[in-house]
């Protein structure tokens, strides 16, 4: 694999952790919030990622035939999705303006479907993730500094 490529796969990953980590903070940031502009309570979003369909540059000539397809070349955000399939906290509060009027949950206010110790779990993976990625890139240029060094 050559500087470019491998730059070029680990970049597309610290782009996509990027995008998760700014998901994962507006999520927390609404994690109280009851009335939006669609109506109801904010709805948590999540990331979805697929590989990139390029194919790589170069194909190492002691990888196994089986192997060859899978070689990646990295990772991009297809659709950042809003999830309508959990339900929303109820919490009892009949004082606050946004609770229900009528009906058998009258008194509840409806609060987004966000858990904090889930998106705190996420963050975490995140980064680790952005960080694997920065290692490979800073890891890439040393050893082609290196292979650099040698040829001199």
């Amino acid at each position: 694999m050559g500087i470019f490529s491998a730059i070029s796969t680990a970049a597309s990953g610290l782009s996509a952790e990027r995008t998760r980590l700014d998901v994962i903070s507006d999520n927390i940031a609404n994690v109280n919030t009851t009335r939006t502009t669609e109506g109801g309570p904010f709805r948590r979003s999540r990331v979805i990622f697929r590989p990139r369909v390029d194919q790589p540059y170069w194909r190492s000539p002691f990888l196994p035939r089986m192997l060859q397809n899978e070689i990646g070349a990295g990772v991009r955000v297809v659709d950042i999705e809003k999830d309508y399939k959990s339900d929303p906290r109820l919490v009892w509060d009949p004082t606050h303006p946004d609770a229900i009027k009528t009906g058998p949950r009258a008194g509840y206010v409806e609060y987004p479907n966000v858990n904090i110790v889930t998106e705190m779990t996420d963050m975490i993976t995140a980064s680790r993730s952005y960080e694997a990625n920065a290692t490979v890139i800073q890891g890439s240029k040393s050893m082609f500094q290196k292979a650099l060094e040698i040829g001199r």
